[in-house]
């Protein structure tokens, strides 16, 4: 049976096979069957394999045996797909054994084997067996490289429903070049779920992905329409708010990391509470325009809140004080009061305000510039705001 030409890269080498079995004449063996179809490469043991895959990118199969010294091939399979490593985690893997307990098959498969056969099979029915294994794997290579190329091109990720992380760094270079042409902030935000690691562990990622998917629902349902939200990492969302100070930004940070606080999750007879860990950075205190370097100062301070045990909001101050932003947003100046007292004649009390009520105005009045082009003195507005009414 022709199994078809061998299936080379694109420098003309063959796909590399992990050989991993005690027995040397076993091992012989196999390479005799698969050669001129796979390079192979040969270990005794799945402690020797594991180690082979984390330094040999180049392997795109494994074929194992169970019954080993040191790590058997049940152990080497466990690791392989709990690996954080995406090429070490996602390779085909094949048990070879010569037990044909069907137990034995069960179990491979159910720690993730893609494929099972006994010692002794031919070596045609092996190399279909490897061949296909190996045609899949490419294809669905194939499909998630498409699929990431679509993501790339789309504003929104087609699982979660947020941005893609692409266009936040796209919208987010719109939004510096805005807010450095209006002088205006940017506010962003990592926010990180605590303990995920625990928590896969002991309700598994189905469960997991399910709680970040109703926690992108809460953020997105709390934001304005120019923000912009997206997955950062594997437990973390990124936030770019446009136009908002570091004071309010960190005022949503706390609102958002007390609603969590109390927010309860159930899961078959269990209650689920979790916790975050925020980090916030801003354009203007922090004195950074990159989105990227924003972004990864917002990272910094969500793994510092993290380490220092969680449920809590970090600023380039250190912790974020509630009390504090609560004195500072009091001292924002109310435009609504300000035209209180003007009815009631208060001009003067007023007066002493002017600065504070043109830097909180200035959004409105440039949009109006924008949109109305009425000629606004918008940099002597910006000037006497800057100089708290003097010069």
């Amino acid at each position: 049976m022709d199994q078809g030409a061998p299936t080379t890269d694109e420098d003309g080498r063959l796909p590399r096979i992990l050989v991993v079995d005690d027995s040397r004449m076993v091992r012989a063996s196999i390479v005799k069957h698969i050669r001129g179809r796979f390079e192979a490469r040969e270990e005794p043991d799945g402690e020797a394999a594991w180690e082979a895959l984390l330094v040999d990118p180049a392997i795109e199969i494994v074929l194992t045996d169970i019954g080993m010294p040191r790590l058997d091939g049940y152990g080497l399979l466990e690791r392989l797909r709990a690996s954080k490593l995406p090429r070490v985690r996602d390779l085909p893997v094949v048990i070879i054994s010569g037990d044909e307990d069907e137990s034995a098959r069960e179990r491979a498969l159910a720690l993730g084997a893609n494929g099972f056969v006994a010692k002794g099979t031919g070596g045609v029915e092996l190399l279909a067996t490897l061949m296909s294994l190996l045609r899949l794997s490419k294809a669905q290579g194939e499909l998630e490289r498409s699929r990431a190329a679509l993501e790339r091109q789309s504003p929104v990720d087609p699982e979660s429903g947020l941005a893609t992380e692409a266009y936040l760094e796209h919208h987010g270079a719109q939004a510096v070049a805005e807010a450095r042409r209006r002088q205006a902030d940017i506010g962003a935000m990592v926010i990180g779920i605590d303990q995920f690691d625990e928590l896969v562990a002991r309700y598994g990622v189905q469960v997991v992905q399910l709680i970040l998917r109703k926690l992108g629902k809460l953020v997105s349902g709390r934001i304005r329409a120019e923000d912009t939200l997206s997955q950062h990492g594997q437990a973390c969302f990124a936030l770019l708010s446009p136009g908002i100070d570091r004071v309010s930004t960190c005022a949503f940070a706390l609102r958002l990391r007390e609603g969590v606080e109390k927010l309860v999750m159930a899961y078959r007879d269990e209650r689920i509470r979790v916790t975050l860990s925020i980090g916030v950075a801003s354009a203007v205190a922090d004195g950074r325009e990159a989105i990227g370097e924003l972004l990864a100062l917002a990272q910094e301070r969500a793994d510092q809140a993290r380490a220092a045990g969680g449920n809590r909001v970090v600023a380039e101050g250190g912790e974020v004080d509630p009390a504090a932003i609560e004195r500072e947003l009091a001292r924002i100046p109310s435009v609504d009061g300000a035209l209180r007292l003007l009815r009631a004649g208060a001009r003067d009390e007023v007066a002493g305000q002017l600065p504070a009520l043109v830097g909180a105005l200035l959004p409105l009045l440039e949009l109006l510039e924008s949109r109305l082009q009425p000629g606004l003195p918008l940099a002597r507005l910006r000037e006497f705001h800057d100089k708290g009414g003097g010069g």
